[in-house]
């Protein structure tokens, strides 16, 4: 996060705290994400908290919907695609 300045925020009544829009922009966090709090001192370090798994998942069902595409399609064009990487790398097939 280069050039981020502190903010200022407030606790809410049921210890909710909202994360300036710049900062969540900035960090790459949404609604829905998890972040981890961590208590240093009388400091807290406040980061998101991405699962691999969960973060891919989150990032596929984007993609399907902004596309139109069904998971079978996108299957299909990731066959093609792990097909055409294959041949890139390691050339085409040798018949014997």
């Amino acid at each position: 996060m280069e050039g981020a300045k502190a903010a200022v925020a407030e606790i809410k009544a049921r210890g909710q705290l909202t994360i300036p829009k710049k900062i969540r922009e900035t960090s790459n966090i949404e609604e829905g994400n998890v972040v981890s709090i961590l208590p240093v001192g009388d400091s807290l370090i406040i980061t998101p908290k991405r699962l691999e798994l969960d973060e891919a998942r989150r990032q596929l069902k984007k993609l399907l919907k902004a596309s139109s595409l069904t998971i079978e399609e996108l299957i299909e064009g990731l066959k093609e695609e792990r097909g055409g990487l294959f041949k890139e790398t390691y050339g085409a097939k040798k018949k014997m």
